[in-house]
């Protein structure tokens, strides 16, 4: 079963809805992280720690399930399907790679961060943890913000053509 127009229409604007979310806060997590190195207080430290938490759970992951379910259904039900087409399937790889790289690294980063600010107040910079914590989450978001970017592209130019069928 195809979708028709109307309804493919639909499914586009929420998959660009998605991805938009998705790498805007991505893009401010890393704003967020780069300016923040000098906090006035163990205050400040922590309510910007726990920001970038809320961007993250609220915003980030919602945005990066919502790609992942339009995508499913972009495949399932137009001719594009998961494997026609070389650059579905770079989209589909990246995807997975990028909810796996937040779930298991820059998210328990994060939330590592969290819990050292809320415990150790204004001294992060005297605590290995929360500067590698910090520092992993800046360093690996820019990638994956890159990353989100690179995918837009390959989205927009479709630049690898159809597989051949054997």
């Amino acid at each position: 079963m195809e979708l028709g127009v109307k309804s493919k229409a639909w499914l586009k604007g929420f998959h660009i809805l998605f991805a938009c979310a998705w790498l805007g806060s991505a893009l401010s997590m890393i704003l967020v992280l780069a300016t923040q190195a000098r906090p006035n207080s163990g205050l400040d430290l922590y309510s910007v720690t726990l920001s970038l938490k809320v961007i993250d759970d609220f915003i980030i992951i919602p945005g990066a399930m919502g790609c992942l379910f339009t995508g499913l259904l972009y495949s399932c039900f137009t001719k594009w399907g998961f494997t026609k087409f070389y650059w579905i399937i770079f989209k589909w790889v990246m995807i997975i790679l990028q909810i796996a790289m937040g779930t298991f690294f820059l998210g328990p980063w994060l939330n590592n961060m969290l819990t050292i600010s809320n415990e150790i107040g204004f001294k992060p910079a005297e605590n290995y943890l929360y500067a590698s914590n910090f520092n992993l989450n800046l360093y690996f978001g820019i990638l994956q913000a890159s990353l989100l970017i690179v995918v837009v592209f390959v989205s927009i130019l479709k630049p690898w053509g159809r597989r051949v069928k054997k």
